[in-house]
Formats: C-alpha cells, sequence, structure tokens
C-alpha cells in the first residue's frame, strides 16, 4: 500500500524534524541531509515535485556559535536561529548542488497563513519555484516570531504546506517506526500501528499517558498535522528519517511506517 501510494503521488511534502537531522553530541549530521538529498533526487528523476519542510536552524545556530548556547533570553534564541538558518541552508545548497538543483528558502509564520493576499502570494512563488524546478524549503521566521504569530512547531507547518499546496502526499521524518499504541522507548509490548483509518479516533487506541512524549516534539503534533491533511484528502506517512535510504527502502517494501490515509 506504501509502496503504491508513493509511486502515485505526484506533488509531495517531506517533513525533515530536528531530530532527525541532529548529531546526538549536537549540530546537524551533514551525512543525514546528504542522504535525505539523495532520496530526494531520486523521487526528482521519478517526474515527482517536492517541497521540504525542515527544522534545524537553532541546532545549527549553537554549533556555529556555542558561546550562546545556554542564554535562555528569547532575543538570543532568535539570533541563534537567524544565524543557524544560513548554516542550514548552505548545507542544503551544497548537497543539492551535487544534482544542479538550486534551491529556495521560504520563511514564514502563522499570519502567513491567515491572510488572503499572503497565502495566494505564497501559493503563487510556490508553484513558480515548482514550474522552474527550484527546490523549495520552507521553515519557520523564528527570528520574528512571537507567541502570537508563532506556528508552534514544524509538524504543523508541514500540514499547513501540503494543504496550501494541494499535495499528494506528506511525508513526516521523525526518529521512530511510526505510531505505536504506547511509548515503544518504555514499553517492550509496544503495538505497532501499520494504517491508521480514521485520525479522529486513533486516540481511543493509543494509551495517552506519555505519547505526547515519544518521538520527536512530541506524537500529539504529528496526529493533528495528519487530521489537518487527512481532512482535505491528503494521505500522511509517519517515518523513521534516522534510518538510512528510508524513502527508497519503502518504496522497496523494505520498510515499514505508519500510513495516516485519508478520506
Amino acid at each position: 500500500m506504501i509502496k503504491q501510494l508513493i509511486e502515485d503521488s505526484r506533488k509531495i511534502v517531506i517533513k525533515i524534524g530536528s531530530n532527525t537531522l541532529s548529531k546526538d553530541e549536537g549540530g546537524i549530521d551533514k551525512k543525514v541531509i546528504q542522504n535525505i538529498s539523495d532520496q530526494v533526487y531520486e523521487l526528482i528523476k521519478k517526474n515527482k515535485d517536492i517541497v521540504i519542510v525542515s527544522s534545524g536552524a537553532g541546532a545549527c545556530g549553537i554549533a556555529a556559535i556555542n558561546k550562546w548556547a545556554r542564554k535562555d533570553d528569547v532575543h538570543y534564541k532568535q539570533a541563534l536561529c537567524a544565524i543557524g538558518q544560513v548554516e542550514l541552508m548552505n548545507a542544503y545548497k551544497e548537497e543539492f548542488e551535487r544534482f544542479g538543483i538550486h534551491i529556495a528558502q521560504m520563511l514564514l509564520t502563522r499570519d502567513d497563513f491567515n491572510d488572503q493576499n499572503r497565502i495566494l502570494n505564497m501559493r503563487n512563488t510556490l508553484f513558480t519555484l515548482i514550474d522552474e524546478k527550484v527546490l523549495p524549503i520552507i521553515n519557520e521566521n523564528d527570528t520574528v516570531s512571537t507567541v502570537e504569530i508563532k506556528i508552534g512547531d514544524n509538524d504543523t507547518l508541514a500540514a499547513l504546506t501540503a494543504t496550501l499546496w494541494d499535495a499528494d502526499l506528506l511525508i513526516m521524518l521523525s526518529d521512530i517506526d511510526g505510531l505505536y499504541d504506547k511509548n515503544p522507548k518504555d514499553n517492550g509490548n509496544a503495538k505497532f500501528i501499520d494504517v491508521v483509518e480514521n485520525v479522529d479516533t486513533i486516540l481511543d487506541e493509543v494509551e495517552i499517558e506519555g505519547i505526547s512524549k515519544f518521538g520527536t516534539g512530541g506524537i500529539l503534533t504529528k496526529i493533528e498535522a495528519a487530521k489537518r491533511v487527512n481532512k482535505y484528502g491528503i494521505p500522511m506517512l509517519l517515518v523513521n528519517g534516522k534510518k538510512e535510504d528510508i524513502i527508497i527502502k519503502l518504496m522497496a517494501e523494505e520498510e515499514k511506517a505508519t500510513l495516516f490515509k485519508g478520506k
């Protein structure tokens, strides 16, 4: 089912979480970015249009200027993201240059999705980039985001992007294989859920206690993202992005993931 879904999907949004990109000791793992770019290129060769939603600016900022790492002041955190965004995009630029692919950066806030003129401008920019074979890489604009205009997490941003672009599929790269009925890191008997037929009732099938803790950013944000896209008939895959060639292996039916089917 997953193999056929990827093969049939023309417009794919791929969300890459911070924990997928980060090394255990901190900073961005460029080998992971290289492997993800290899997989994206394989999809592009199959005539698929790709949009990336990528976290990691904060981690890149800390790696670049570690002297601010322990500062809790919001202005320092936003400054670290400003520094790290350059580092992150440069890492993507270097990898996709190998394939002759240009990248473009789009930094967005919640306000952008609440204003019809901005929505139109975002769609026009996105479609123009795709038409010209330029790869859009989207992130939240942390340097200007406050509580009032912050999207909150890139799971939500990826879902908003998928609906904005009328995507055929959202692939969520995380640090777990998919959805379990309980936290697999604490429970050896956790049951893996291959397919979620109805995302609106899935929380009745899983243990709420501790569920928000497993997976990067919490599994609840990913379920909410699935609700957003499934409402518009867009399926979502929750995938372990830490595994090498995970998307290629899914297409070869050599790995597992959770499919939120949509309607």
